[in-house]
């Protein structure tokens, strides 16, 4: 086995099982691959046949970009899963050191287009804003053609609503101007930036 390194060595050989103690050439390969592709971590799967008596197996996982937390249905808690640009849900590995945002706006029950659409939005506008994307800790895609953000600044969380576009303009704007913006709004944590030519006080959203 070859690539695996959040893929469940365990279940890749479980998928083999029916296997063990048989002729290579019996090996279903294509059924073989289906069943590895139903494997979270597996966007891709190669398998062959190798004389006389082993099969080689190749893995592409999956790339992860975001943290996502999702209600445990029927109880308060929640669950911390990742996503990848797909829209794929993850399990986490056990030995992992991911420092990617948290993305909102996505559920379990939405289609992989569905979530697919909200984490392109994310990573477009993490694109665009560059080293200006260092200190944003959540990104709310719930509407993907009007995203919001969380960023650290002097400390302080803030809450931004970012639109859809001109980001890294509308944010180094506001970022030039925090010091009055703050002294001016007082205990404000949220602020729209929609319009380029005025940033305005609280979350018209909430």
């Amino acid at each position: 086995m070859d690539g695996l390194v959040y893929t469940s060595r365990s279940r890749v050989l479980t998928t083999f099982t029916p296997d063990f103690g048989r002729s290579v050439f019996l090996v279903p390969l294509a059924e073989r691959r289906r069943r590895l592709l139903a494997i979270d971590w597996v966007e891709n799967a190669y398998i062959a046949r190798i004389w006389p008596n082993r099969v080689a197996v190749r893995v592409k996982e999956r790339k992860p970009v975001a943290f996502v937390n999702l209600p445990i249905p029927g109880s308060r808690g929640s669950r911390v899963l990742l996503i990848d640009a797909e829209g794929v849900l993850l399990e986490p590995p056990a030995q992992s050191h991911f420092t990617f945002p948290v993305l909102t706006g996505v559920t379990e029950d939405q289609s992989e287009t569905e979530r697919r659409y909200r984490v392109r939005g994310m990573l477009r506008l993490l694109d665009d804003l560059g080293p200006l994307a260092k200190d944003i800790s959540e990104v709310n895609a719930a509407a993907p053609e009007n995203l919001m953000i969380i960023t650290w600044i002097e400390g302080h969380a803030v809450e931004l609503v970012m639109g859809n576009q001109n980001f890294a303009r509308r944010l180094q704007n506001f970022l030039d101007h925090y010091p009055e913006i703050r002294r001016r709004s007082g205990g404000v944590k949220a602020f729209d930036l929609r319009l380029d030519d005025r940033i305005t006080a609280g979350n018209p959203e909430k």
